[in-house]
């Protein structure tokens, strides 16, 4: 591979690393033929983009990129592919449901919205996070429940007037 050629596939890496705020590294080296190519169809109905990488490649496009990757340069050892999703949970959750049929792929390490996590033994913390998603459906919800307060007691009782509030809304205080 000519020095254009790396140079190259520095500035794609580190153009992919800028534009999402998922990144898993892991380690898949040891699987057959059929086991990676079902990773690799559970990573495209996912939406999560696999790709196998030169751990010294992806050192430099990490160190040209503006995030702070911190310790997770000290992973890439070995085989490394990197997993980008949308949802900061999906490759874990991903990784998860894969191994109970193998043993592999191991999570090196994420970086999931500035967080970085090193180790397999992450892995539960991470399918536990939630999804920006559910995060904004947690918000609506809390935010709709003082709004279904006020509607059911205007509701309620002698409901329509004013007064049915104001009694509904004593009731509820004392």
């Amino acid at each position: 591979m000519t020095r254009e050629e790396k140079n190259q596939l520095i500035e794609d890496l580190t153009a992919a690393l800028e534009s999402t705020a998922t990144v898993y590294i892991t380690d898949i080296a040891g699987l057959d033929a059929e086991n990676t190519s079902n990773l690799r169809r559970a990573c495209h109905k996912a939406d999560i983009k696999m790709t196998v990488v030169k751990n010294a490649l992806l050192k430099k496009a990490m160190e040209r990129s503006t995030k702070d990757f911190g310790e997770l340069s000290d992973v890439l050892k070995g085989n490394s592919s990197i997993m980008m999703a949308e949802a900061g949970n999906a490759p874990a959750k991903l990784i998860k449901e894969f191994r109970k049929k193998s043993p592999k792929p191991i999570l090196k390490g994420a970086y999931v919205e500035e967080a970085i996590f090193i180790g397999d033994t992450q892995l539960d913390a991470l399918t536990s996070l939630k999804s920006k998603n559910e995060l904004i459906g947690d918000v609506i919800l809390l935010l709709q429940s003082p709004i279904k307060n006020v509607v059911s007691g205007l509701q309620a009782g002698s409901g329509q007037t004013i007064a049915g509030l104001i009694k509904a809304l004593e009731e509820r205080n004392s």
